[in-house]
């Protein structure tokens, strides 16, 4: 029985946005899915607190083809407070993507206090992924493009895709301080969850795709991990 903690699953959809944090007002999507975003895809399927997911490739099946849409949203972030959307309606364009396919290969990485092997969370991992099962319907970027998952069926990316993706996010760190407080979150330990406030860091790399394969830096987990343990709540 192999112990170690890698999974792979294939995820498609129609739709994607992948947003680039630059744009402001428009929404433009990345050609390519990030980590954070292959990361909440995972988290949907199964999320323990006792591991983390470390995306270590994304290998694109199929690149799609971008379009735009426009769509409507609201110029106000929803909060306890209710409000008529009518009156913070807003509509943008949207530079999204069209029919893709990805594998995404992660490892889970077990927090300090879980006592059981990570194999245990790879087994359950595969036979969600396997059942189709999800705790929330995942999705490609934004919440309004659901996306399809099943395990990885020996498809292979294109080995002649190659193309420099340029500065991309990584994933945002949370960051719990007394300093900056900026917004509250949960934070899981070995007492359990408890809300903490503080602020959050985005963290970038640059992207290149190789032989259909984005790999990403194990080094940018490490310091995501050493600015969230820096700080004292």
């Amino acid at each position: 029985m192999e112990r170690n903690g890698m999974v792979t699953v294939k995820v498609w959809g129609d739709y994607a946005c992948f947003t680039r944090p630059e744009f402001k007002v428009e929404r433009v999507s990345y050609p390519v899915m990030t980590p954070s975003a292959a990361r909440g895809v995972l988290e949907a399927i199964f999320w323990k607190p006792e591991f983390r997911y470390e995306i270590r490739a994304i290998g694109v099946l199929n690149m799609g083809s971008e379009m735009v849409i426009l769509r409507n949203e609201i110029d106000r972030r929803q909060g306890s407070n209710p409000f008529f959307v009518e009156d913070a309606r807003q509509q943008r364009c949207s530079l999204v993507l069209k029919n893709v396919a990805y594998l995404i290969r992660a490892e889970m990485s077990l927090q300090p206090w879980a006592t059981d092997p990570v194999y245990k969370y790879r087994d359950q991992f595969n036979r969600r992924v396997e059942r189709g099962q999800c705790h929330h319907r995942p999705y490609l970027g934004t919440r309004e493009f659901a996306a399809f998952f099943a395990p990885a069926d020996g498809e292979s990316p294109d080995p002649g895709l190659n193309l420099d993706l340029g500065i991309m996010l990584f994933d945002i760190a949370f960051v719990a301080s007394k300093k900056r407080v900026d917004l509250e979150f949960m934070r899981h330990g070995p007492q359990g969850a408890r809300r903490v406030q503080g602020y959050t860091q985005a963290f970038f790399f640059p992207a290149r795709l190789e032989q259909g394969w984005l790999k990403v830096p194990l080094e940018k987990y490490q310091e995501l991990y050493r600015l969230e343990e820096g700080e004292n709540a």
